[in-house]
């Protein structure tokens, strides 16, 4: 028995012996890990690995033991977590001895050395040796990269785990380092070993007397010069240098004294990258220092920052100057001074200004603006700051204002002005009389009301936005300010024929209003109100010129002041009783005026969206009002009054639309729940009482086909624009009668704007209900509806319009039975009378809407359908396109072009070698749209896919030039804007072609619209370059 047991202890045993011998003389690698899988797995122990490297780890052949250690460590390096505290002792002794052995030797050690300093078991001091002996026996910089990297990392390793212990070593383990460090050169060592100089800096370890040595250590790299080599597995960059080496010198105060001069003489340098590198330090350095450390090299640093922004030709060395600059002087700031200590912030800001001041007095000359930047870089480092600067520029300002009488040198001297104003904002006080623009409120108003009534364009922009950081400034402007401000933002809204000065005033206004809506309620609105009245006179009129100026203008006036919910209960009644006037037939209105009183009601109701008081204020007022005058003008007379009519035209109604449906989006669900109980019963049952003069002369009943409710039928568009942006928890009353009466009118042929815009609703609400039942019936009562109507009929083409309004909300949503409804579509791809038609419902599949099925009207639109509808559909229409008739290709390249147009880049990069060839073929097509829709999916592809691109470069350059001629503009300016990427290609690709393209494009250069030819020089002068030193 006992020979057996003993055979059996032997048996493992023995294979260790062979693995052993395998790697150690066979030179053979995979034995290691076939060991340490052993090992981890129980089959082995580590002594017993010990015991069978016996001879190896003490033969006198250096290769044999280095091979011994080797096997060894790699075991470690895979089972150190195995390790017993008893057992770490004895390998750690092992391996300090075995420091001392052959170079060849030392690789393997440390590795072992590595598995051992991420034992758990480690028992306390054996660090500490550890790194004595490396330190002691180990010269580090002599040993191979990845040998160095790996002492770097053992050190990493302790400093983590064992950090009290190594701080017992004092400074010693800080000068150790140092020698470790001292002459590294490779970039992944560095990386490291600039962590390790953060670590011993932020984690307090005793730097001793060795701050100079630690600092000349790193320092040595400043700035980095390092350029990846191409195609670098390591994928180190220069950057990630740059960081590492700069969160080391701005670690601590202690380095000031070495590391100031050093970037004080790289910023004087000529080399722009040393510049860069060092502004940026020193601004970092500012967030550690105080100014103790800054107070010797204060002057020098002054002296060098001033110089590169005044005499700098780079923008990027001019910005971090300033930024410098600022830092600097947020550091002055904030150091906390004894009572005896010197304020060294006045002294240096003094210099600032000395040096700065006597250029803002020579708006003409090149350094007013760098000195002005300068100023205000020192001024927006503090309060205290920008309290000292600016109570010494403002006068100064003021004083070259009235000094210098042309506009130019005016509008220079108020946009500096500007400048320190937008400062001020920073800082709040509580003292208002300690707010330094105080004592100079009665001057700025008068200069900036001087600029707003300048002759010069230019100078009246500068004035107004001064004028809207002045009103920014809380109870700087007294109300005689504000009824003057008012007064001159009236005059330039309607007064000033030039649109930069009118759009100016317009922002500016609404920016104050906000601010001082009783100052705008007395003074600007009363004025609007009169300006209305008088356009609406004129309209009666029929004065052309001033409908076209004025009464527009009001109309962006009253809009544009609607920024507060008191002003908002003043202009929208005002636009209201406006349209109310053209319902009446008071004035000669054309649907251009109505449209523009509904844009004016649509922005009144974004800038109320982000107020839910003011949301619901809008909504209750202005939705009856406008479905009231739309129910007015739809009633039936015996004389039709062509000023009602207006109401009803497409384009006023889509104006219309977009004013409920912003009105609605942002509803509360309860208040939202609230409205659709009155709007829905009026489109259902005609309940017209809530209403606004409601006593019409017949019933609305807008679902009922029939001569007379031709115009009532037309406002099913302001329905869809109602229940399609309503919250999705919003429940709908007689939802199913609605969506029966819906379906009924959208393939009623007769109206074919009232059949879309109830297909439209139908699917919008379609979109948003909630799975179950009830859906599966209404898409059952929809696929029946379309199945009837394509049939032979006249409402074939109302049957399409509904199977693609459906679809598209089925595809938004992911519903099962999108595939299916597409499929149909492709079916009618073939189709001689709706294939066309079926070819750009693709486009409205793809694109986003405007009115329905919106992410703002709340519908259910899941992240990358289109994507998903690319993977679905795109392989059946290429094979359908394959399988169909040649008379009919062309439906299929259309729709296959519209999907690729609207696909997202990055997705459609991978398809296109498979699809490249039908988007050629696509460019053959007669069809413009099919030509524009391909060339604007081709022009990204050439800049993005140039090697795909580049195996078709004869037909692409040959189908280019073609469609250069087209009789469609848009045509020709996209085919040469293709022709313009096309020079992205690889130049010995398209050197044949030179000769060819420079002369083709020579005839658009004399093409009879100016953006033709604009694109034309673009392109034909790209391919002059091609080939050209430089290019």
């Amino acid at each position: 028995m006992a020979a057996a047991a003993a055979l059996e202890a032997a048996a493992p045993t023995g294979a260790l012996w062979g693995l052993v011998h395998d790697f150690v003389m066979g030179q053979q690698e995979g034995p290691a890990d076939q060991v340490a899988a052993d090992v981890k797995s129980g089959n082995y122990t580590v002594l017993q690995v010990v015991e069978a490297l016996g001879s190896s780890l003490e033969n006198p052949e250096p290769r044999t033991r280095a091979r011994g250690i080797q096997l060894l460590s790699q075991v470690l390096l895979h089972c150190h977590t195995l390790l017993l505290e008893k057992e770490v002792v004895h390998l750690i002794l092992f391996y300090e001895n075995r420091l001392k052995d052959h170079h060849l030797v030392i690789p393997s050690v440390l590795q072992g050395l590595k598995a051992l300093s991420l034992c758990v078991a480690l028992p306390p001091g054996l660090a500490v040796s550890v790194l004595k002996a490396i330190f002691q026996e180990v010269h580090v910089q002599s040993l191979p990269q990845v040998d160095r990297h790996t002492v770097y990392n053992i050190i990493t390793n302790f400093m983590r785990t064992r950090e009290e212990e190594l701080k017992s070593l004092g400074a010693d383990f800080t000068f150790g380092f140092i020698q470790v460090m001292d002459g590294e050169k490779d970039p992944r060592n560095l990386l490291v070993a600039f962590r390790i100089v953060h670590d011993l800096i932020s984690r307090d370890y005793s730097l001793g007397p060795f701050v100079e040595e630690l600092f000349e250590v790193t320092s040595c790299y400043f700035p980095i010069d390092f350029t990846p080599p191409p195609n670098d597995p390591h994928g180190i960059q220069r950057e990630d240098l740059i960081l590492s080496l700069r969160a080391v010198l701005a670690s601590t105060p202690r380095f000031a004294e070495f590391l100031l001069p050093l970037l004080i003489e790289k910023v004087d340098s000529e080399v722009l990258s040393a510049k860069l590198d060092s502004l940026q330090t020193l601004n970092a350095c500012c967030a550690v220092y105080g100014q103790k450390e800054l107070k010797d090299f204060l002057p020098s640093l002054w002296a060098s920052i001033r110089r590169e922004v005044f005499q700098t030709a780079s923008e990027r060395v001019e910005a971090e100057g300033l930024a410098a600059l600022h830092s600097l002087t947020a550091c002055l700031s904030r150091s906390v001074l004894r009572a005896d200590a010197e304020d060294l912030l006045d002294s240096f800001l003094s210099n600032i200004l000395q040096d700065c001041r006597h250029h803002l007095c020579e708006p003409d000359m090149k350094l007013v603006w760098p000195s002005a930047k300068l100023l205000q870089a020192a001024a927006g480092a503090s309060a205290r700051a920008c309290d000292y600067i600016t109570s010494n520029v403002l006068p100064l300002l003021l004083e070259q204002f009235h000094k210098h009488s042309q506009s130019s040198q005016r509008r220079t001297i108020l946009e500096m002005l500007l400048g320190f104003l937008k400062l001020q904002q920073k800082w709040s006080y509580e003292d208002k009389d300690q707010r330094p623009l105080n004592g100079f409120k009665d001057q700025l108003c008068s200069l900036v009301f001087m600029a707003l009534t300048d002759p010069s364009t230019q100078l009246q922009l500068v004035g107004i936005r001064t004028l809207t950081v002045l009103g920014a400034q809380p109870d700087l402007l007294s109300s005689e300010d504000l009824e003057l401000a008012v007064g001159h933002l009236y005059r330039l809204s309607f007064l000033e024929e030039d649109s930069q000065s009118w759009v100016a005033a317009l922002e500016a206004s609404g920016a104050l209003a906000a601010l001082y809506p009783v100052a705008f309620s007395s003074h600007l609105i009363p004025k609007l109100a009169e300006e209305l009245r008088v356009g609406e006179s004129n309209l009666t009129k029929g004065d052309e010129h001033i409908q076209c100026s004025q009464h527009l203008c009001c109309l962006q006036a009253l809009s544009a002041v609607s920024t507060h919910p008191s002003i908002v209960k003043e202009t929208l009644p005002l636009l209201l009783q406006h349209l109310w006037q053209v319902n009446r037939g008071n004035m000669v209105a054309q649907s251009s005026d109505v449209i523009a009183v509904c844009q004016s009601l649509k922005q009144v109701a974004e800038k109320c969206q982000q107020d839910p008081e003011s949301c619901w204020y809008f909504h209750q007022t202005a939705i009856p009002c406008l479905l009231a005058l739309a129910v007015q003008a739809s009633m039936p007379e015996k004389e039709p009054s062509v000023l009602k009519k207006v109401l009803l035209e497409d384009e006023v109604l889509a104006a219309m639309v977009s004013v409920i449906g912003t009105a609605t989006t942002h509803l509360s669900p309860e208040l939202a729940a609230q409205s659709v109980t009155h709007i829905v019963p009026l489109f259902l049952d005609g309940n017209v009482s809530f209403l606004p003069e409601n006593s019409f002369p017949s019933r609305f009943q807008p679902f009922q086909v029939t001569d007379d409710a031709s115009g009532q039928r037309r406002l099913i568009a302001l329905l869809m624009a109602f229940v399609c942006s309503l919250p999705r928890n919003v429940e709908i009353p007689q939802l199913n009668q609605l969506m029966r009466e819906l379906l009924e009118l959208s393939c009623c042929h007769s109206c074919p704007f009232s059949s879309t815009a109830a297909a439209k609703c139908f699917a919008g609400l379609l979109n948003k209900h909630p799975a179950g039942q009830q859906l599966d019936e209404f898409l059952q009562l929809a696929v029946d509806k379309v199945e009837a109507g394509l049939g032979s009929g006249p409402c074939r083409s109302q049957a399409f319009t509904l199977l693609l309004w459906v679809t598209k909300a089925l595809v938004l949503r992911y519903h099962p039975l999108s595939s299916c409804l597409t499929a149909r579509l492709m079916d009618l791809l073939n189709d001689p009378e709706l294939g066309p038609a079926a070819a750009d419902g693709f486009s409205l599949l793809m694109s986003d809407c405007t009115d329905v099925l919106t992410r703002a009207g709340h519908a259910e639109v899941r992240i990358m359908f289109r994507q998903r509808f690319f993977t679905d559909n795109v392989p059946a229409l290429v094979q359908g396109f394959h399988a169909a008739p040649q008379d009919v290709k062309p439906n299929y390249l259309k729709g296959l072009s519209h999907v690729l147009n609207r696909l997202p880049k990055p997705v459609l990069l991978p398809e296109l070698p498979t699809l490249l060839s039908l988007l050629l073929e696509a460019l053959s097509c007669p069809d413009c749209v099919v030509q524009l829709s391909t060339l604007s999916c081709l022009q990204p592809l050439l800049l993005e896919a140039p090697q795909v691109m580049s195996l078709h470069v004869d037909t692409l350059v040959t189908k280019f030039l073609n469609l250069s001629s087209s009789p469609s503009m848009a045509v020709r300016i996209a085919a040469l804007q293709c022709m313009h990427a096309l020079t992205r290609l690889p130049t010995p690709v398209l050197l044949p072609y030179k000769p060819q393209v420079i002369r083709a494009l020579a005839k658009p250069l004399d093409d009879k619209k100016r953006l033709v030819r604009k694109e034309a020089v673009s392109a034909r002068g790209e391919w002059f370059l091609l080939g050209s030193p430089g290019s």
